[in-house]
């Protein structure tokens, strides 16, 4: 489907990708990894034909098409569905031309083709990509100009997978969604039906969607059968058969030398001297692993708290006068690990502000310790670096009165050291500038680390050190996060933000998943008495009930669509190739036949609409 045949790549003087040679195989569905900065962006838009190499070659076959999301989110006066529909620019075009057309021959042209990409499912196809993304139907007849750039990117990918492209080019499409909506985006893509060349640093994402793992390193290509685990193994045995060869390759070089440096002035052996010469100057060293300061996260423990750390009891929240969270009861202890699981706008941030005490109570009573100190990430923090100072300055204004080592030791807990200190964050990767934002909210040794999408801008190893240094670090961590494998690894309490309010989710994280792809709402257990688990279960006996009709509504208008679409078939078969037709439409007149055609299309929207209004319901009870 694909080769990659030596592209190179140099940027700023500085050669990125070196020769790099791939041969993707047809309808796989390819991750494409490697460390912060090794060029995997620059690749994919070389693919996409954004940036133009300095060497070598991209082959695909003569009109595939290819689908890449724009770095400019889409806006102005269009809804996200109105937008999602114009992706399929074909559809577009011969909808349009019908309206105008007035050549049977050509309408008969432009109907056949509308058939033969299943034109008139667009809109309910459009529709269960906006809502799996997180889109309800409000928010997909609202302007885009109302959404966040972030939510404006989630539009742009469900523009992408609508048009579904030949070669579906995704770079790291998981990092402006939440947990819910990447379950759904892996369930997706699963299934796709065309090559998939994804950028992903997500661990669990790339083990359930990918069959391959195509590894860019030092500029090269290699690629890998099977998931990032498999990849993991592969690689581990390659590096310890790397280091076999390099100790064997030392003490063929040492070997060499001594015969030189004992045989070269004596004339007999000169000669022989002289081709060991050649041969070491030939032999090209094998690649030492590098130890990399960007792996290095190192969390300063706080003293001791008593608990708890923070009580709410019956908390309301929210901004002005409106209320996002209310009947908040929640108690948090040292060493808890919670995770914050919903979905986006459900209130996640708010409740992390509230622990932080970003925002007071608007009713009931929050509980603090007066000693505690809070460690708050967000990505805001990260954008709003000051691009022109150093890690060092930015360090020394945090540490006010601080002797210049124990800056400097803050720093090099978090790979800050040496010129890296010094360099201008302008100049830092999204990793690096991501790991100056913690090591400057841990500078005091907080109690309570609360740390919203803290991955985002790391890679898979970056993100394991992150792992790694939370599960040596004493105090407590509260997470949101949509990446899976962290939240496996930190969190041992769940609590779910739903619904205006917040709740201990009983059950596993797998359990959580398996909740939020079954869409069964009777799946969550954290009621905090018994008169709210008896008050859930009777609404989700009502919601059952509820849901039997639609689902019945929803299948009758699926069955009377079908029938119908046969019907519209039947009618511009006998218009457009009346040797093929049924004999008792071939007998109506064509202007007839245009009427029974015209209002066959009307049913079909009619239903359509049935089945759009009746599937929504059924999201809305089981979502």
């Amino acid at each position: 489907m694909l080769n990659l045949t030596d592209i190179t790549v140099r940027l700023g003087g500085r050669t990125i990708i070196d020769g790099a040679t791939a041969k993707l195989p047809p309808r796989g569905r390819i991750g494409l990894i490697g460390r912060n900065g090794a060029g995997k962006s620059t690749l994919v838009k070389v693919i996409a034909s954004q940036l133009e190499p300095d060497g070598g070659s991209v082959d695909m076959p003569r009109g595939a098409k290819l689908g890449y999301i724009a770095q400019e989110a889409p806006g102005g006066s269009a809804t996200p569905f109105e937008t999602v529909l114009a992706a399929d620019i074909e559809r577009a075009a011969l909808l349009e031309e019908s309206e105008t057309s007035h050549d049977p021959d050509r309408i008969g042209e432009i109907h056949e083709r509308l058939l033969a990409i299943d034109a008139h499912a667009a809109p309910s196809r459009a529709a269960r990509i906006l809502v799996g993304l997180g889109f309800d139907e409000e928010m997909q007849h609202r302007e885009l100009e109302s959404f966040s750039g972030g939510w404006r990117m989630r539009v742009a990918l469900a523009s992408l997978l609508f048009s579904q492209p030949d070669l579906l080019l995704l770079d790291e499409p998981s990092n402006h969604l939440d947990l819910e909506a990447v379950l759904w985006l892996e369930d997706f893509l699963k299934s796709y039906p065309a090559t998939i060349l994804l950028v992903s640093h997500e661990r669990d994402f790339l083990n359930n969607v990918v069959d391959h793992i195509l590894h860019l390193e030092r500029g090269k290509l290699t690629l890998y059968p099977g998931g990032y685990d498999a990849f993991e193994r592969q690689r581990a045995e390659r590096q310890a058969q790397l280091a076999a060869a390099r100790v064997k390759q030392q003490a063929e070089r040492e070997k060499l030398q001594d015969y030189i440096a004992r045989n070269s002035a004596r004339a007999s052996t000169a000669k022989q001297a002289q081709s060991r010469q050649k041969a070491l100057a030939k032999m090209q060293p094998i690649a030492e692993l590098v130890d990399d300061p960007s792996l290095s996260f190192d969390f300063p423990n706080p003293d001791e708290l008593r608990p708890p750390l923070i009580t709410l009891d019956m908390a309301s929240v929210g901004y002005g006068d409106t209320p996002i969270l209310q009947r908040l009861n929640l108690r948090i202890d040292p060493d808890d690990r919670i995770a914050l699981l919903g979905r986006n706008g459900n209130g996640k941030t708010t409740l992390a502000r509230l622990l932080a005490a970003q925002l007071t109570p608007m009713d009931g009573g929050i509980n603090s310790s007066g000693k505690m100190k809070v460690g708050y990430f967000t990505q805001y923090q990260v954008e709003e670096l000051d691009r022109d100072d150093t890690p060092l300055q930015h360090m020394t204004r945090n540490m006010a009165g601080a002797s210049p080592g124990a800056v400097r030791g803050q720093l090099g807990r978090f790979g800050f050291s040496g010129d890296k200190a010094t360099t201008k964050v302008g100049k830092l990767s999204g990793g690096e500038r991501a790991r100056l934002a913690l090591a400057l909210i841990t500078r005091d040794a907080p109690h309570l680390l609360i740390l919203d999408e803290p991955t985002n801008h790391l890679d898979v190893d970056a993100r394991e050190a992150l792992i790694q240094a939370l599960n040596g670090y004493s105090g407590t961590v509260v997470v949101v996060s949509h990446d899976r494998h962290m939240l496996e690894m930190t969190a041992d309490r769940l609590v779910l933000v739903d619904q205006g309010t917040a709740r201990e989710f009983d059950g596993t994280l797998d359990d959580y998943i398996s909740f939020v792809l079954s869409k069964d709402g009777s799946g969550g257990k954290g009621g905090a008495s018994k008169a709210d688990r008896k008050e859930a279960r009777r609404a989700a006996a009502e919601a059952r009930e509820k849901g039997t009709a639609l689902r019945k509504a929803a299948k009758a208008a699926e069955t009377e669509l079908a029938r119908l679409q046969a019907q519209l078939s039947a009618l511009e078969k006998a218009m457009f190739d009346p040797a093929n037709a049924d004999a008792a439409l071939t007998k109506l007149t064509m202007t007839d036949l245009m009427k029974r055609r015209a209002e066959v299309s009307g049913q079909i929207e009619a239903a359509e609409l049935t089945w759009m209004e009746a599937s929504e319901a059924l999201e809305g009870i089981e979502g």
